[in-house]
Order: C-alpha cells, then structure tokens, then sequence
C-alpha cells in the first residue's frame, strides 16, 4: 500500500486518512467502484482490491441524508477493504473519514479522473503484481521476435548472443532473465545489476552498450520462441523435417521449443537467425515443412492413382453399390 503513495508510482497519490491502514495489501490489479456497494450489496466486495470512488459514489451519498450515508458508510467499512482512492480531487465525506480513521481504512485522493486514472493504476498493479521468474539464459531480440537461448552452462550461449550481436541483432539479456507474466504474454528483462553486460569465458565481463552502441541492445522484449543448445549425441534422432511441435512451460505459458544440436561446425548465429524468421512465417500461417509434406504425399497419391489397372464395368456398378449401401 505504502508503494502506491511513492513518487515513483506516478499517480499523484496522497492519504486523508486511515494511516493505520498503510501496511493492507493490494494483490488483484483488477479495481473496484462500488456503486451497489453504497444500496446495501456488499457480497462481491473482495479485499486486496482498490476501491475507486469518482464523482458518481460520491454525488449519490451527496443525495441521502445524513443518517442514512452515516448507515451506509458504517455497512461499506465493516468489510475487509485495502484502501479507498477518492479522484478528481474531491472531497470525501466526514462520515467516511471518521470510519476510516476508527478502522485503519486508508482513503487516498488523486486530481486524475476516474477513468485514465484506472488505466493507469491497473498499468502499474499488472506489472508490480506479475508472477515472476529468473531462468538462466540469453534474451535476443532477432527481427523483432524474442528468442530466448537456454542450455547447459558452457554450451555457448552467450557466445551464440554476441555472434547476433554482431550481425546486428539486439541484447535484452545474458546469464540471468528475469520473466514476468502480464495476461497470457511473458515479458523478459535483464536484472539491474547485469543489464547491457555479458560474461564471456576468456574475456570477462563486456558492455554490449559501450562496444556496439545504443542500437545493440534493449530493456525488455516479448518472449515468442525457445532455443534449446543441445550437446550432439550420436546415434540420437533428431528432428529432420520440422514436423515436431515442441512446447516449453513458462510460467504456465507454453512457448514454441527448437531443439538445436551443437556440434563442431556448424554456426548457431546463423541456425537461430533462420528459425527467427521460420518463426515469423508460421506465425503468418506458412509452414515450410507441412507443405512440402503434404506436396510429397500429392505426388505418392498420384502415383499410386495412376498405377491402378481401370475397372471394369462389372467391378465399378459393385463399387457403386458398396457406396450406395
């Protein structure tokens, strides 16, 4: 609660009242205006909810008579509330302070009006609120699609990064990606401490930033696509066609996984920056691989059709009659 009256929060909040109640929880970024609340229904009432009063609540107490709002207000403060934030820079009602004040209920005012105020409390609640995680692993931003590189230690990810980096792609993270949840969207940032650097075994640490200039890097990017570096195996199969739809869970969201065998030779820089755009295709509804399958059978199918001996007219009235039946 103490949070929302930062200066930091941008919302111009200050308390009226209930500072006993500084230390409530706000945990749904969803709001509340409870209007029905005022006839009498506070069942749907939830606390960890912040309770938005406008012009509206407040023109209908303005209306009942003073022991009627000193009623209703007594009814709306017995429930477990977080706080109450009177906009437009209104005045709240005595009766509504003085039950504040007895019931540690912070009542906050802000000069905003109701509705762009809403937009941006529930902003900043959705993204204070949102489930994290820290994965060890690489955030690049390839074409605009964020790939997010996990493997072993020492399997060459940051390596992988910086050879991206240096075909002009973007840096979000290294070493540590700290993953927020905001609806059904993974959002990945780097923590303050390493943000724009890189650990290199050989080099140290490097300032992508300072090296390669404000182009090359980014404070944050949608996570769209998983690259699994993988030690080659002989003797493993591995994926030849494209056809196997892999998922990796984060967060409860599933991504889209490419398992990436690493070998001598071959160059992960140029294999991730291919499946970036193969992404981006199959996300515009063309899948290479399916097509070429399908074009494939096409052509068995023809074949087959082509090699069959014609029936005879005695076969092809029995055919018929089959289908009839």
């Amino acid at each position: 609660m103490r949070d929302l009256l930062e200066p930091s929060s941008g919302l111009g909040l200050g308390l009226v009242a209930g500072a006993a109640g500084l230390d409530h929880v706000v945990t749904l970024s969803r709001v509340q205006r409870p209007g029905l609340a005022l006839t009498g229904y506070t069942e749907y009432i939830r606390y960890g909810r912040v309770q938005i009063l406008g012009a509206s609540e407040l023109g209908y107490l303005r209306k009942l008579s003073a022991a009627r709002r000193a009623a209703v207000l007594r009814r709306l403060a017995s429930c477990r509330i977080s706080c109450f934030v009177v906009t437009k820079g209104l005045d709240a009602p005595a009766e509504l302070l003085a039950e504040a004040d007895a019931r540690g209920i912070p009542i906050l005012v802000t000069p905003a009006e109701s509705t762009p105020f809403i937009k941006a409390l529930s902003a900043l609640l959705e993204e204070r609120l949102a489930l994290r995680l820290h994965l060890h692993a690489v955030l690049i931003d390839v074409f605009g699609l964020g790939v997010l590189i996990v493997g072993e230690s020492g399997i060459g990810k940051s390596e992988c990064a910086l050879d991206l980096i240096d075909r002009g792609h973007r840096l979000v993270a290294d070493d540590v990606v700290e993953i927020r949840r905001i609806g059904d969207v993974l959002i990945g940032a780097s923590p303050d401490l390493t943000r724009y650097h890189m650990e290199l075994r050989g080099l140290g640490v490097i300032n992508i930033k300072d090296l390669y200039g404000v182009s090359s890097i980014r404070t944050s990017q949608r996570v769209e696509l998983v690259v699994s570096l993988e030690r080659w195996e002989a003797g493993r199969e591995y994926d030849r066609l494209g056809l196997q739809d892999e998922k990796f869970l984060i967060l409860e969201q599933e991504m889209s996984l490419i398992r990436m065998p690493v070998a001598p030779g071959r160059n992960l820089a140029i294999l991730v920056e291919v499946a970036a755009r193969n992404q981006l295709l199959k996300e515009r509804g063309y899948d290479a691989a399916r097509q070429f399958v399908e074009r494939v059978d096409e052509m068995i199918e023809a074949k087959t059709t082509s090699g069959r001996r014609p029936l005879s007219r005695r076969r092809r009235a029995t055919a018929e009659r089959r289908r009839v039946r």
